[in-house]
């Protein structure tokens, strides 16, 4: 005992604080010498230190003094002198990380400047005149004064007709001249205090650059509205609702109702009027950034409010009351119900005027702008408004205006120190309780918890201010401190002495609920469920054994199921009790009443039913024939029965509960309510109305009737007869010792028949579900019209109805008509359904569509050319009105040929069957019709006068012939080809452009041209004089017309051709095209993403969705994007390095988009052919080509480029969209062209490629007020400040990305570091940039914040920072592996306009669902099976669930969030750290409990990428899975389950976490049947007993098993899929990858619900060719997945060796071939769907890659991947607590079973079935464990006598082989007996190993824990070597590798790709 005293490992705890104290200070003291201050505006951190940066504005200096340097030389030596004596002031000493090295650079480059003076030597006292010389001189070269006159009329103007490229170059010009003048005028200032006596400088110079420097702060960094920037031109001065909104906000303190502004300490703003948040910012103290961010904010809500109303019209553009009123009950009305509940008076109540309103709506955002953390406490913030609102009354009142009590003069963030951070202390106190997850949820107050202390009166023990010493504002006593907390902790002031009698407050506990970690939340949350299906269980079983008789018995015995629900009630009201343990002193006292008298009245109630029973029983059993007892219970039961049923009717009901509510002032209503459910803040009024009900009531009938049918029938019937024969028998004949079942019925016996029967009965309504819903599903989609539009034909068949769709659903309506905003048309032709008028509308929109396919490159030029659509102008010529449609050219293409042989077919016939034949082919009718007209005008425009004349003769004697039907007769068709052949050769020489560029070739050209052109119309006019004119008639009245023959004789007949150019030149090329397309356009556009996008594009217009609003009127929007440490583009050393199989990112995407890079050549190289185009490669292109590669490649990744590219989709469709509308600010709203009469007027169509004066201008401000993008990239400032170059890239391509995208805003946290009275403290700033002109980045916005942010989970506190900066009703939350697309982003003002859809329900929706079409499923079969999986989902499922369920909720983004609604009730996501790991769903929960409406739309989509290899899967599926075990906990499922009616708690239970509890209940059940079967193995000599369980098990378990897995194998992909597509995913495995995500599902989700831990995992999202090490799969699945498969397969051994020997081959494969192919799946599916997993050489090297592993120790930092022992530890990282070990040893004890049974079954065992046969079965196990611990017999012990050590091995070895021969020969033992030994021994040491790991104290304390960690290791190694053998097999075979490779990567061959390629790589492999 004296050596375990002196272990290393018990160090005093005193000691080892002083020692990580020392070495904090030590570490603190290295980080002050090396203090940096990080930068948010410039993108020169490599250059200027950090240090500097923050503290002056070197950078600038330098950057002007690079510019000017290049014009006079001088004046940069002098900036750069400057530069360094500021730097010199600022360090003077070099403390600063890099001020050394920048200070030496910096005089280099001064001498460097010196030296080109040469010898001359240099006068300083000439520096001031030569930088005043310079200015003036600088001044006048860029002509400021004359630049400022025409920027000022510009801006008076108002009408902004000038280029908008114009304006900017002119604003950047003059900011660069004021820049200059401030930078000089700062120089000339130190310079004069250096040399104060100097006096030779102009001072009216001087006086000039001091004003041209003070305009700079007019160009002041701005969001939207330039507020504060009178440099810039505001076009929003055009915008009345935005001039309202300002004046609405102004602060008028000359009236007599608001109070004065001190004249003192107060600074009036300089650039606007003061506004009520000057005064809200004086007043409290908020921060002035906060301020000018709510402000604008608060500006675009109510202009926006005002435009949806209407536009002002009044000289005054004063708000609409409704404008104001809208915004401010939107933002009150959480405020307003927190004030009832609690009964409180609203300070809303006091707002009696239209300007108070506004008042309290601007200190709310205020409030919630600067609440950081605070945000996810909505009722918190209701606390803290209600006071402050208070306040403001009164300071209102008051005659000047005054501070705040609450401020804190000494602080420049009063609200921020005094309000805000007292309360995030806590939060970050209590976070730090939680140990990042590892600690009990029941330990700490989470951010709910915190925010529910204010649901309840006693809040406002809190007093105003904040009562700090109060119990809520208690830190926790126990915080694990990091090794810095302990250091920094600042030692507590004693506390005063505490008065007599004084009570000191206890802590704040948990809130209402505590999130105690068992599996009994399920129960205690949908109880209802459960007491339903065990008392229909407990039913269906009585009325079977009653062998279906309805008698008065029968009623008796089925009637137990009252107190089966009695008692099941009972227990609930017990873990109401139980579960809320550590929440009663934080509990409302009517909670726990409630709670308590529930329990008293179901205990009592319990009690005396049961003993009704009882008796009623016994009166039965007596005989006696009295039934008193039975009528008792009978009545109350009855009664019980009754008031339940009462109960529910009134308070689920939804008509019945709107009448109880109405009812709701009566007290026995408020009773019964408040007794039948609890009463929380959150949860009441969720009913729907009545069809809604009765809906989802009807679904739910149709899914109980078939579960309960399918149950009785299938499952508990069949079951009476053996259950009745096995109690039926005595003495049954065990194997082995039985201690229970002999005397009890056979009780064991019955259980293993039993149990995997009630498990298949508690989880097959999930499959009964899933069945119905996806019936219901393909209904209601089939109703939405979806997949009507499916294929090319489909889409070219209705394409002509596209036009029509599009003006229907796409174009805003005016009174029942088309809006004329765009076009002059006659108002004959301006009629719903004109197909010309709408195809007018609709072409420059559908090629917008195209040219962005083309622009991705999913399209070449030929395609675009032939998918664009003609504007379709109605022009009005000499030939008449042309009116007809013209479709694009790939409908066209080839028609007039196929009209040709048509013609050619019938020029013998009738010219109406002709005709008829025509028009039988719509677009062939059109391609007629075109190229008749086009024909006919194409000739027109180019003749002269004679020429015209001969083509009015022609084409109206063809008109005439056609309209006598005479055309056949009077025309030759025969030989119409030479006709159409010499049109043709016309058309391509009018279009063919001249080469030459010089004059004088190009004029010989042209006429070279003309000449040509004149030949074919000779031609022409011969071949149609000469072959196409039949009739003699007509043939002799052009013969005897003088004038044409003369004209024709001397050539002027074709002479003076006017060249066709513009509109006209367009026309002769689109009929060019007509005529010599001769290929069929029916493959056009090749690409398949190009496809599916214009089919559903397509399909989704005939799609019923709601009227848009014009742009100006629609909701406002933004976008929301957070982001990590995601790539933001491909760089070039990713796209160029190669992974380890010689595949680079760029080679693996030529190959995988070959079409997609030849378009991208093409476009890069416009002049090559396209053919010539694969000869070229990405080695030539220039530094802007590459650029471009870069993006391209980016594109075609899960990248945060391709996000943004799509997501700024949305502001090109509305500037689209508003320029198409004529978004004109001068325009009346409901204006339009009115033409009177019928009067022919020319169509004029503003296409958004052509628009005409300030329209672009106006129609992208129109944008801005609408649409926001802020992409939260938290990281940024670490990028920028990072030494990495990795890191500076992602901060490059971010600022790129800004500047590439104008309306992009970045939102990031700057961590500033400060030296405080010795201490190193860090200060966060919440941040916004934008793009500056200087192509930098710029600070628009920095809010100091209390804190850290992130307390809990990161993506949600991430989030929640930038949600202050994003504008607008609506909000849309993109992830980053997210895109959208042009042609969708068109329908967001439809999508928008569901907000105020009366359609949805009883509530107007407050999130939006969106569909998601995953873009990642088209090169690998996993892919494709996950693509499909999340389809069926995204699709299908929510369908259901919003439409027919109501219980959709937030599953992911891209949802569309009531942006108000949700800010004001706690944000877009909870945040609390492990609990709220879904941190999406939580928004939907929190929004149903707070009266909010899902619904789901899919006539929009968003593309999504998704995990595409196995292990990124399994991360996925991992993390999701766990995320629902925390969720099974949390409290908003248990209120959702509370709260809902029976049938949505049916819903929500089955589509939420019953979803995975069932998968592991099917998990379950495979296990307990092959438990059973091994129990049952042991009956002999029992044939009545066999021949029962024969049927049974045959008929019932092995298909019950296998029902549940393999329908979801199937639905989970889709319902309706095709035939053909269902079996080929058969045959590429994808039940075995499903089957594997199920063992991922259910181990990650069992293991959270036992022990927690679950963490967010990164599943990273490149592109998965690579071949994944064995090793590393090992690491992955080994717990999860090849031990459990492993266990099955034993079972599986152990059933078939001892328990099917009397079975034959058919019934045994039917009873285990699902667990089988189960187990196998587990095994195998990582290597099956591994690239080039059965390759030789790779398994040669993955396999010494495994052992190296397997055997490596490991060392100080090293990690789980590189040592075995290391990820050993790491596995057992989550059995921490109690219970947790507690369950894994009761777990762990099933694998003694297989000893147990096989051990009587041994030879050598005989008949014995004594408890001794057991026993010596544990002696054999004993000694082989001495064997192990002899032969590994640690060799650094044994080092001094190795020798003997070898020589005691070998001896020990020898002698048990010879043992074990000799037993064999000389006892009852057998080689059988050895084999079945090791069967029955190796699954009881993997469960000795299994309870050593919770027993680890232990293990270590009687120093065994190494030969336990040596154990675990031979057991790793044996079922490496099991699962590796298969693999090396398979690899030796050579045509297994590629068959692999055909079935994995299916989807890229079946596209004609060569994946083998890929998986080649550039690596030759030498076994070939």
């Amino acid at each position: 005992m004296s050596t375990r005293s002196r272990e290393p490992n018990r160090i005093s705890k005193r000691i080892l604080h002083r020692w990580e104290t020392l070495v904090y200070r030590a570490k603190m003291a290295a980080e002050r010498k090396d203090l940096t201050m990080s930068h948010a505006g410039s993108s020169s951190n490599t250059t200027v230190p950090q240090s500097l940066l923050q503290q002056a504005n070197v950078d600038s200096i330098l950057q002007a003094a690079d510019e000017l340097a290049l014009e006079n030389p001088d004046v940069g030596r002098i900036l750069s002198e400057y530069a360094y004596t500021l730097v010199q002031d600022l360090d003077p000493n070099s403390e600063g990380r890099g001020v050394l090295q920048f200070k030496t650079g910096l005089l280099s480059v001064i001498k460097q400047r010196r030296s080109k003076k040469g010898a001359e030597k240099i006068n300083r006292s000439q520096d001031i005149n030569i930088l005043q010389d310079f200015y003036r001189t600088y001044r006048e070269r860029n002509h400021l004064d004359q630049l400022e006159d025409e920027d000022r009329r510009f801006k008076q103007s108002y009408s902004y007709d000038e280029d908008s490229t114009t304006t900017e170059q002119r604003g950047k010009l003059i900011r660069k001249i004021y820049t200059t003048a401030r930078i000089l005028n700062q120089v000339i200032d130190a310079l004069l205090k250096q040399n104060e006596k100097y006096e030779d400088f102009d001072p009216e110079l001087k006086r000039i650059m001091e004003e041209d420097a003070q305009k700079e702060k007019g160009f002041k960094a701005y969001n939207i509205l330039p507020l504060e920037t009178p440099g810039v031109a505001n076009v929003f001065h055009n915008f009345p609702e935005v001039v309202g909104a300002k004046r609405a906000l102004e602060y008028n303190s000359s009236s007599a109702t608001l109070p004065a502004f001190p004249e003192e300490n107060f600074e009036r703003p300089s650039d606007r009027p003061l506004d009520i948040f000057d005064f809200l910012q004086y007043v409290f103290g908020f921060q002035v950034d906060n301020a000018a961010n709510q402000r604008e904010h608060l500006i675009l809500l109510l202009s926006n409010s005002q435009s949806r109303l209407g536009v002002l019209v009044d000289t005054e553009n004063k708000l609409d009351d409704g404008a104001t009123n809208g915004v401010h009950i939107s933002m009150m009305k959480n405020y307003e119900w927190w004030c009832r509940f609690l009964n409180k008076d609203s300070m809303a109540k006091r707002a009696y005027s239209t300007q108070l309103r506004l008042f309290l709506t601007a200190l709310y955002l205020l409030i919630w702008g600067e609440a950081a953390n605070l945000r996810f406490l909505p009722e918190c913030l209701c606390y803290i408004f209600h006071h402050m609102a208070d306040e403001m009354y009164d300071l209102l009142d008051e005659d000047e205006v005054k501070r705040s009590r609450t401020f804190l003069s000494d602080s420049p963030h009063s609200f921020l120190d005094n309000i805000i951070k007292p309360v995030y202390d806590i939060l970050a106190a209590e976070a730090k309780v939680s140990a990042d997850g590892r600690n009990p949820h029941s330990a700490w107050r989470n951010y709910d918890d915190v925010n529910e202390f204010f649901w309840a009166p006693t809040c406002f023990e809190l007093s105003w201010p904040w009562r700090l010493d109060a119990g809520f504002f208690k830190k926790p006593e126990k915080v694990i401190y990091s090794e810095a907390d302990r250091c920094e902790q600042i030692p507590e002031e004693p506390e005063e002495p505490q008065n007599l009698g004084e009570k000191r407050e206890k802590k704040v506990g948990k809130t209402h609920f505590v999130e105690h970690r068992t599996g009994f939340h399920i129960y205690h949350s949908f109880h209802r469920l459960w007491i339903l299906l065990v008392c229909m269980l407990q039913g269906l079983g009585i009325f079977a054994f009653c062998d279906r008789r309805f008698t008065v018995r029968t009623v008796k015995f089925v009637m137990s199921v009252g107190p089966t629900f009695v008692l099941m009630k009972l227990l609930q009201s017990v873990m109401d009790v139980t579960l809320t343990i550590g929440a009663y002193r934080s509990t409302r006292a009517r909670n726990i009443s409630r709670m308590l008298m529930r329990f008293t009245w179901f205990t009592i109630l319990s009690a005396v039913v049961v003993v009704l029973y009882v008796k009623t029983i016994e009166e039965e059993n007596g005989g006696s024939g009295t039934n008193t007892w039975f009528r008792a219970f009978y009545l109350v039961m009855g009664i019980c029965g009754g008031l339940q049923l009462f109960f529910a009717l009134i308070l689920r009901v939804p008509w019945f509960r709107m009448q109880a509510d109405k009812c709701s002032n009566f007290y026995v209503v408020q009773f019964v309510k408040w007794v039948h459910q609890e009463r929380y803040y959150v949860g009441s009024k969720m009913y729907e109305r009545t069809r809604d009900y009765f809906t989802y009531t009807l679904f739910w009938f149709v899914v109980g009737t078939c579960k309960f049918a399918f149950s009785y029938f299938l499952q508990i019937h069949p079951m009476v007869e053996p259950t009745r024969t096995i109690i039926g028998i005595r003495n049954i004949n065990y194997r082995w010792k039985d201690l229970v079942s002999q005397n009890n019925y056979n009780a064991l016996t019955l259980v293993s028949l039993w149990a995997p029967i009630v498990m298949v009965y508690f989880l097959d309504t999930q499959v009964w579900y899933t069945i119905i819903a996806a019936l219901v599903g393909g209904l209601v989609g089939a109703r939405m019209h979806l997949g009507e539009i499916r294929s090319l034909d489909m889409l070219r068949s209705r394409f002509s109805s596209l036009p029509g769709a599009f003006v229907k659903n796409l174009v805003p309506s005016r009174g029942g008509c088309h809006s004329q905003m765009d076009v002059n048309v006659p108002l004959s032709a301006v009629k719903p359904g004109n197909p010309k008028v709408d195809a007018i509308r609709f072409a420059p929109l559908w090629n917008e569509v195209v040219l962005s396919l083309r622009e991705e490159d999913l399209i070449n030029n030929r395609e675009r050319d032939w998918l664009l659509m003609p504007d379709n102008m109605i022009t009005l010529t000499a030939l008449g009105q042309h009116t007809l449609v013209q479709w694009p050219l790939f409908l066209l293409a080839n028609k007039v040929y196929i009209g040709l042989e048509i013609v050619h077919e019938n020029r013998h016939g009738n010219q109406a069957e002709l005709w008829d034949r025509i028009k039988h082919d719509t677009y062939l009718d059109y391609a007629v019709r075109e190229a008749y007209a086009s024909s006919q005008s194409v000739l027109w425009d180019i003749l002269n006068e004679d020429g015209r004349a001969w083509i009015r003769r022609i084409y109206q004697d063809i008109d005439d012939a056609i309209e006598s039907s005479l055309l056949l007769k009077k025309f030759n068709f025969e030989d119409f080809g030479d006709v159409m052949e010499k049109i043709l050769n016309l058309t391509e020489i009018l279009v063919t452009e001249p080469k030459k560029d010089d004059e004088d070739g190009r004029h010989e050209e042209e006429s070279k041209l003309h000449e040509s052109a004149i030949g074919a119309l000779v031609d022409l006019y011969e071949v149609v004089m000469r072959d196409f004119i039949m009739d003699s008639n007509l043939r002799a009245n052009y013969e005897s017309d003088t004038v044409l023959q003369a004209s024709k004789q001397d050539g002027s007949l074709f002479s003076q051709l006017k060249w066709p150019t513009g509109q006209a030149k367009e026309q002769v090329r689109r009929l060019n095209y007509i005529l010599a397309i001769k290929d069929s356009a029916l493959n056009v556009p090749v690409n398949l993403e190009a496809r599916r996008r214009l089919q559903f594009f397509s399909n989704s217009l005939f799609m019923s969705m709601p009227q848009p609003p014009p742009v100006r009127k629609m909701i406002s929007f933004s976008v929301l994007t957070p982001y990590y440490e995601e790539d933001v583009m491909y760089s070039k050393k990713q796209l160029e390095d190669a992974n380890e199989d010689g595949i680079t990112i760029l080679y693996y995407l030529q190959t995988i988009v070959p079409d997609e890079w030849t378009n991208f050549l093409e476009r890069m190289y416009p002049n090559v052919g396209y053919n010539q185009l694969k000869t070229f490669s990405e080695k030539a292109f220039s530094e802007e080509q590459f650029l471009e590669l870069r993006l391209w490649a980016s594109y075609r990744g899960q990248t945060l480029a391709r996000t943004v590219r799509g997501m700024m989709y949305y502001k090109r469709a509305l500037v689209l969209q508003a320029q198409q509308e004529g978004a004109s600010m001068e325009e009346d709203e409901e204006g339009g062209h009115n033409l009177e009469g019928n009067e022919l007027t020319i169509v004029n169509v503003n296409t958004p490629r052509t628009p005409k004066g300030s329209l672009v201008r106006t129609a992208r401000a129109q944008a801005e007020l609408k649409f926001s993008y802020v992409v939260t990239a938290q990281n940024y400032g670490k990028h920028k400040s990072s030494s990495t170059p990795t890191q500076q890239e992602k901060a490059a391509d971010i600022l790129y990305l800004m500047h590439k995208n104008d309306s992009l805003r970045i939102a990031y946290i700057h961590e500033a570091k400060k030296t405080i009275r010795g201490n190193l403290v860090s200060e966060y700033y919440s941040k916004l940039l934008k793009a500056s002109p200087g192509g930098k980045d710029e600070e628009i916005y920095s809010i100091k914040l209390p804190g850290a942010v992130t307390l809990g989970e990161g993506k949600s506190e991430n989030q929640n920072h930038a949600i202050v900066f994003t504008r607008g009703e609506a909000l849309q939350t993109i992830d980053m592996n997210q895109e959208h697309y042009l042609e969708e982003t068109l329908k967001m003002r439809n999508l928008l306009e569901e907000f105020d859809s009366k359609d949805h329900g009883l509530r107007s929706p407050t999130i939006l669902g969106v569909r998601e079409h995953v873009f990642t499923g088209s090169v690998s079969s996993l892919a494709w099976f996950m693509s499909l999986q999340e389809r069926s989902f995204v699709t299908l499922g929510q369908r259901v669930l919003a439409k027919s369920l109501k219980v959709r909720m937030h599953y992911g983004h891209p949802d569309v969030f009531d942006r108000i609604f949700h800010i004001t009730r706690g944000g877009i996501s909870k945040s609390s750290k492990e609990i709220n790991l879904s941190k999406d769903i939580f928004a939907g929960f929190n929004s149903t409990l707070r009266q909010g409406n899902i619904t789901h739309h899919e006539y929009i989509q968003c593309g999504k990428g998704r995990d595409v290899g196995l292990n990124q899967i399994a991360a996925f599926e991992g993390r999701v899975a766990s995320g629902n075990g925390e969720q099974t906990i949390s409290r908003d499922i248990y209120r959702l389950g509370q709260l809902f009616d029976f049938f949505r708690m049916c819903s929500f239970f089955f589509t939420s976490i019953g979803f995975y509890f069932t998968t592991m209940l099917t998990v379950l059940t495979i296990y307990v049947f092959l438990y059973g079967k091994i129990y049952l193995n042991n009956l002999l000599e029992n044939t009545a007993l066999q021949s029962a369980l024969n049927t049974q098990f045959l008929l019932q378990i092995g298909i019950f098993t296998a029902l549940p897995m393999i329908v979801n194998f199937i639905l989970e992909q889709g319902v309706l899929p095709a035939v053909i597509s269902f079996l080929t995913m058969q045959f590429q495995l994808s039940s075995v990858f499903f089957a594997f995500s199920l063992g991922t599902r259910t181990h990650y989700f069992g293991r959270t619900l036992l022990h927690g831990g679950a963490k967010y995992k990164s599943t990273g999202r490149g592109f998965v060719v690579e071949h994944i090490p064995f090793a590393e799969n090992y690491r992955t699945y080994a717990r999860s997945h090849f031990v459990k498969g492993m266990e099955i397969i034993m079972l599986l051994i152990v059933y078939v060796v001892y328990g099917a020997y009397n079975r034959s081959n058919a019934s045994y494969i039917l009873l285990t071939f699902s667990s089988w192919f189960l187990a196998l799946s587990w095994l195998y599916a990582p290597f099956i769907f591994n690239p080039s997993g059965f390759e030789w050489q790779k398994t040669v090297i993955d396999f010494e890659d495994w052992t190296n592993w397997l055997f490596h120790k490991g060392g100080i930092g090293d990690e789980g991947k590189k040592s075995w022992e290391i990820w050993w530890d790491e596995e057992q990282a989550h059995v921490q607590t109690f219970r947790g070990k507690f369950w894994e040893i009761i777990f762990s004890l099933r694998f003694f079973i297989f000893q147990y049974g096989i051990v009587y079954t041994l030879d050598a065992a005989g008949n014995d079935k004594s408890l001794w046969v057991y026993g010596y079965s544990w002696v054999v196990l004993l000694g082989i464990f001495l064997l192990f611990k002899i032969f590994t017999f640690s060799r650094k012990a044994s080092a001094n006598f190795q020798l003997i050590v070898r020589l005691l091995q070998g001896v020990v070895f020898l002698a048990a082989v010879a043992g074990v021969s000799v037993a064999v020969v000389l006892t009852r033992l057998t080689v059988g007996d050895v084999f079945a030994s090791i069967l029955a021994l190796v699954p009881t040491g993997w469960g000795l190993l299994s309870i050593a790991i919770p027993l680890r104290p232990i293990c270590k304390w009687f120093r065994i824990w190494g030969s336990v960690r040596g154990i675990a290791r031979l057991y790793d190694a044996a079922m490496g070597i099991v699962l590796f053998m298969p693999i090396a097999l398979l690899s030796w075979l050579p045509f297994v590798s590629t068959f692999q490779t055909r079935l994995v990567f299916n989807q890229a061959f079946s596209r004609g790709l060569e994946i083998n390629i890929l998986l080649a790589g550039n690596n030759p492999n030498p076994a070939l």
